[in-house]
């Protein structure tokens, strides 16, 4: 039998639509980006958090918001299928969210990170920290962290593009929560 490439119709229809998205069960991550710089990098966080069916996103410090051009752009239309919220202040979001007894951890090399692949089904919920693209996620924010975690780098850079680092790790972490690891 050959392989045959699906139609637009065809990934669609197998799909839950815009209007129902709301009903379907999320993977419990809230995703704190704190002073993401890049429009693209957003619009394609959101569009990752469309795919991996993420709880929601908070947008803080200077991290732009829909509905900037670029944001849409890249996002295809997941500003509308993902909860999102702005809060300058991401200290305010994480000790929200750590008083609901959510675990907080960073996506940042540390002195105590553990590979993202090591996440447990008992660490969820769990909110993840996304940081600015040449400096990472600030000191004062890991301070209120539970733990971090890292994406080893094999090659000569000790980094990934954030958005590609945010994909590799939610989409981890959305099959351990779906016990498929």
């Amino acid at each position: 039998m050959n392989m045959k490439k699906l139609s637009h119709e065809e990934i669609t229809s197998a799909r839950s639509s815009l209007e129902k998205i709301h009903l379907v069960e999320k993977v419990p991550l809230y995703i704190v980006l704190n002073s993401i710089r890049s429009n693209y990098n957003v619009g394609s966080i959101f569009r990752t958090s469309d795919a991996a069916m993420v709880k929601k996103l908070y947008l803080c410090g200077y991290t732009p918001a829909p509905p900037k051009k670029e944001i849409l752009k890249t996002a295809l239309g997941a500003t509308e299928s993902v909860a999102w919220e702005y809060v300058k202040d991401p200290k305010e979001v994480i000790l929200k969210l750590k008083e609901e007894g959510i675990k907080i951890c960073a996506l940042e090399i540390t002195s105590k990170s553990r590979m993202y692949y090591e996440v447990e089904k008992q660490d969820f919920p769990l909110c993840i920290i996304v940081g600015n693209e040449i400096t990472g996620v600030s000191q004062d924010l890991i301070d209120l962290c539970d733990f971090s975690l890292e994406i080893p780098q094999y090659g000569i850079k000790h980094s990934l593009n954030v958005a590609v680092a945010y994909g590799i790790a939610v989409f981890e972490l959305g099959k351990v929560w779906r016990g498929k690891n």
